[in-house]
């Protein structure tokens, strides 16, 4: 049986733009883009996980808003619960130490990166979104 994998996503909105974050070579799913974030650890809300996850990730601090999408996706290493939220920025400016690269893009060209399959539905429901 297939070990199921918690974690949750940050879809991080700035002037518009959407923070992208790119996996690096020789990980799991190397080279493709996700919202960054993590696993959520034994004892912790989705939230509380997701504040954890992007200060230790990306050295800034955000506010949760409204979650936007909850995915399950099957991996040949296990099944991948994934929740992501809408957040704001509210101290620093993301830096690299797990990524090798972030984008911040328009919602519009969201899909033309390559995702992790878990993050899509999150993608196609935010490029989908009405303003």
């Amino acid at each position: 049986m297939k070990k199921n994998i918690y974690v949750v996503g940050a879809v991080i909105i700035q002037n518009d733009q959407i923070l992208c974050a790119q996996r690096g070579p020789g990980r799991t799913l190397a080279n493709k883009w996700e919202f960054p974030g993590g696993k959520v650890e034994e004892g912790e809300t989705p939230q509380q996980a997701l504040k954890r996850e992007i200060q230790e990730e990306m050295k800034c601090k955000i506010e949760i808003g409204e979650q936007v999408e909850d995915t399950t996706y099957e991996y040949d290493f296990g099944i991948v619960h994934l929740t992501t939220f809408y957040c704001k920025l509210l101290d620093g400016q993301p830096i690299l130490t797990e990524h090798v690269a972030i984008k911040w893009m328009n919602k519009e060209d969201l899909m033309s990166l390559d995702w992790v399959p878990a993050d899509l539905p999150a993608v196609e429901e935010i490029a989908s979104t009405k303003d």
